[in-house]
Parts: structure tokens; sequence; C-alpha cells
């Protein structure tokens, strides 16, 4: 969580009214589709670092993101090693993460997390526009990705006033085989606006997101939005014009929080006991489609235990690197994952 100003790019700026940067087609090895068809279950995670910055300073502009970095190598193999480790432990099949400082330290995170667990991960990163923090959002994945994309509003969403672009988002569809076809999932990934100031460009940037999503959801289609939405009010505190709110409606074409299936003892996902992180899914990932087979919801549990070392930390934002390495928890944020079961 960060109360920040992105630069925002009015509409008339971009190289057209809508701009879908489809960069990247990926396709898993063999031995990567061997191993996603073998398993029927497909776990999702989300998981903000909290300023995965290296130490190297030559490749930051802002002074907020030079002043955040890894002070020394140590202390930045120290963070690298520990987020490593922590998804090891995890072991999810796709993970959003955000704070994310380049496409450097993710090649450093996936090849120490081959090194200390023997998983293979492969990662999606496009360059997002927050000047300000300089902070950027990817996913983690095994296997199955097909594409990956950003968007912008058009021209006429712009001029109307009720959005607000998304300086740090990802779109990611995976899709596996079954026996009745193809079955895919739509993910979006997103680190909003954060804060009391920023709650109305935050409740902005939700309307968007809807906008976007909706078609899909209209058409029964699996949908995923996750990541740091840095939420107003906790799930049992949802109203219907705040954040959380405006994407889940009660409508047909809605999404449903699962924080909701969580206890109530196990909700917090940040270390001042708030709920900034949810997954939020379309209705079909609840249900089990009679007749064929499809991606099923299953469980969500919030892990803190994976970040949180000896006693939660105090002053953890002003005094990180000084905390003893034993003692500091990896992060402000813990993870998020939830289950899913193709059945």
């Amino acid at each position: 969580m960060i109360d920040h100003l992105p630069c925002q790019r009015p509409a008339h700026y971009l190289p057209a009214a809508t701009l879908i940067m489809a960069l990247s087609i990926c396709l898993p090895t063999n031995g990567q589709a061997q191993q996603a068809s073998e398993s029927n279950e497909v776990t999702v995670a989300s998981w903000n670092l909290e300023w995965f910055y290296d130490h190297n300073l030559a490749d930051n502009r802002s002074d907020l993101a030079k002043q955040q970095s890894a002070p020394s190598q140590d202390d930045w193999t120290w963070k690298r090693d520990a987020v490593a480790d922590a998804i090891g432990r995890m072991a999810p099949t796709i993970l959003a993460l955000q704070e994310i400082e380049n496409r450097q330290v993710l090649l450093e995170l996936v090849g120490q997390i081959k090194k200390q667990h023997q998983l293979s991960y492969r990662f999606a990163f496009i360059n997002g526009r927050d000047s300000y923090t300089e902070q950027d959002v990817a996913y983690l994945y095994r296997a199955d990705l097909v594409e990956y994309s950003r968007r912008e509003q058009t021209r006429e969403m712009y001029d109307s006033g009720t959005y607000y672009n998304l300086s740090k988002h990802l779109f990611a569809r995976f899709q596996w085989p079954t026996a009745d076809g193809p079955e895919s999932l739509l993910l979006l990934n997103v680190h909003l606006r954060a804060g009391e100031r920023g709650e109305p460009y935050r409740q902005r940037q939700c309307r968007l997101i809807y906008n976007w999503v909706q078609p899909l959801l209209k058409a029964n289609q699996n949908v995923i939005v996750l990541g740091d939405l840095n939420a107003t009010h906790n799930c049992e505190q949802t109203t219907t014009d705040c954040d959380i709110g405006i994407l889940c409606r009660a409508a047909s074409d809605h999404l449903l929080d699962l924080h909701l299936k969580l206890d109530k003892a196990n909700r917090a996902t940040h270390l001042i006991g708030r709920q900034f992180d949810r997954i939020l899914v379309s209705p079909s990932l609840l249900d089990d489609a009679a007749g064929r087979t499809d991606l099923v919801f299953e469980s969500i549990d919030c892990q803190q235990e994976l970040v949180v070392r000896a006693e939660r930390d105090k002053d953890h934002r002003d005094l990180f690197y000084k905390i003893p390495a034993e003692e500091r928890d990896i992060s402000d944020h813990y993870p998020l994952i939830a289950r899913f079961r193709l059945r």
C-alpha cells in the first residue's frame, strides 16, 4: 500500500483510441504441458512483495524508488531469497505479484526458486506507467499461459470522466485441455490507488475494470480480478458505492469476493489488520457445470505464516532493513491463495 500520484495521461496522447498491447504468446514446453495436464488442481495466488527492488539505483529515476530500494547487495539477496523460499513453499500454479521493480528482479527470483525448490517458473511482465513509485505488477506461472496484455481507455471513456486509468495492471489468459475441449481463465492483476486521498480515483479505476470484464461475465466466462485493490472497507462492511462494491454488484454480471469464504480471524492481508488484497471471481468459477469438465473453486487461504518472522514487525515501513534478518517480516502484505480444480 502506498498513496501515490501517477501520471494520468489524457486519452488523446494514446496512439489509438483503444490500446491493447498483446506483447507475448507464450507456449509451454512439452515438460510443462505434461506437468499441467497430469494435475487437476489449479492454485491462483496474489502477493504484494513490498518494494521488491534490488540495490542497483542506476535503473531508478524517481527519488522514492531510490529511497525504497535495497540498501546493499546483501540486503537484496536476503529479500530475493526470502521471497523465493516463500513462493517455493506455496508452489502456486499462477502467482500475481505487485510492487515489482523490473524484469531483472523477476529473472533473479525465478532462478532462485528453481535453485531452492527445484520448481520451474516463467514470468509475464509489461512496463506500466507509474513514474512516481516505478512499481509494476507481474505473473509467475508454471505453464499454460497463452497471452498477456495491458489495456487503456477509449477516447470516449476518458472524456466522460467516469473512469481513471490503471497505471499498474496486467491481463493474462490461461488455457487447459480437457476431454470436453479447452477450459480458459482470464486474470486481471491490479494495484490500485491507495489511501483516503486516492479513494475517488480508485472508485473510477474500479468502474473501468468493471467495464472491461462485464461482457465476459455476461458470457459466463471464467474471470478473476486480483491483487492489491487497496480496498476501503473490510469484506463484511462493503457498500455498493465503495471500490469493491462497484466490482461485486448484486446482479448476474458481477464478481464475487472470495474473502467472504475466509474465516474472520484470517482475513487481514496487511500487517495493520486491513484487507487490502482480494481475489474476486466470476460466478462461473463457483458453479460446477453439469455434463462437462470445468474449473471450479474449492478453497481460499491467507498465508500470514509465510511472511511473519518471530513477532509481527513494529515500525516496519521506516525500519525494514534495520530489523534483524531473522526477525524481519518478508513483506507488509500476506499472500492469498485460492484453489480450483478441473472436474
